[in-house]
């Protein structure tokens, strides 16, 4: 089974070369395309690729994902997040190919106390989660046989991401200053690619739009707090109202997912974010020794 990936030197295109590489994926051909070899931008190319392919399948990890250069770029993140996810929509349709892509928890503004569920209603507060919104409606209205995953907090051993920069600042400074106003729940980019390579090897025709989770909650104090704990780096850590540290970009304060959907329909059971804050540490070591 053929499988495409795209926006493969990404975080989470990076999550799915591993597994590949680990063994993990026998029976599954994949292949990546990072935004150099493959422009999602671009029609023309992306239906070259997709309708001259085989593609079973076809995991969209390429995004703009920087919140707050969102707000100033608005012309590039459009085109990635909502002219890129239509391209990929519509030549996803042409060529049977069922598209898998990844979304995210900014698509609400954050002002419920309950989890959210995948049928609540979507109202972005920053210019990144209006794009990715706008971009699942693109694969909704032009691709049939599609699954869209939201998911929250996404980190790893690869790439850019929360986790990565607290070690570093751990390691540079003895003062730092988070956020405590913003809850959510981190999610390990390994969790997350194993969830979709489950969807894929059940060969599910359960489409629709799906959250997905570590289990959990967590304020990014709380985040930065077992990142330091865990790795044993003694950091004077404060706790800080995002009024204190102003963004370019506004967040929800609250934006943690319900996953019953996604467990009930799978059969999944998820871990919580702290164990697997621990697993994404050690293969964090092991790469940076």
């Amino acid at each position: 089974m053929k499988i495409l990936v795209t926006g493969a030197s990404g975080q989470l295109g990076s999550t799915f070369k591993s597994l590949v590489s680990d063994g993990h994926t026998k029976d599954l051909d994949f292949v990546f395309k990072s935004s150099s070899e493959l422009d999602i931008t671009d029609f023309d190319e992306v239906r070259q690729e997709l309708v001259s392919s085989d593609y079973a399948y076809c995991i969209n990890c390429a995004a703009f994902t920087n919140v707050d250069k969102a707000e100033a770029e608005n012309d590039l993140a459009y085109r990635v997040n909502v002219t890129g996810a239509r391209n990929l929509a519509m030549n996803c349709n042409e060529s049977k190919t069922v598209l898998i892509h990844i979304s995210t928890d900014f698509v609400f503004d954050g002002f419920l106390n309950t989890p959210y569920l995948e049928e609540d209603i979507a109202r972005p507060i920053g210019f990144y989660g209006d794009t990715k919104y706008k971009g699942e409606r693109a694969i909704i209205n032009n691709v049939e046989e599609h699954f869209i995953i939201r998911t929250s907090w996404l980190y790893s051993e690869f790439g850019h991401n929360f986790m990565k920069t607290m070690l570093k600042l751990g390691s540079e400074r003895d003062e730092l200053s988070v956020v405590y106003d913003q809850v959510g729940t981190p999610t390990y980019a390994l969790d997350l690619a194993n969830v979709v390579l489950h969807i894929v090897k059940a060969h599910s025709i359960e489409y629709g739009v799906y959250n997905y989770s570590n289990e959990g909650v967590a304020s990014w104090y709380d985040f930065a707090k077992a990142i330091f704990d865990n790795y044993k780096i003694n950091v004077d850590l404060k706790p800080i109202l995002s009024t204190e540290y102003p963004m370019p970009a506004e967040r929800p304060k609250f934006s943690v997912l319900d996953k019953s959907k996604i467990k009930n329909t799978f059969g999944l059971e998820i871990p919580h974010w702290k164990d697997s804050l621990t697993v994404a540490l050690k293969a964090y070591s092991k790469i940076n020794i």
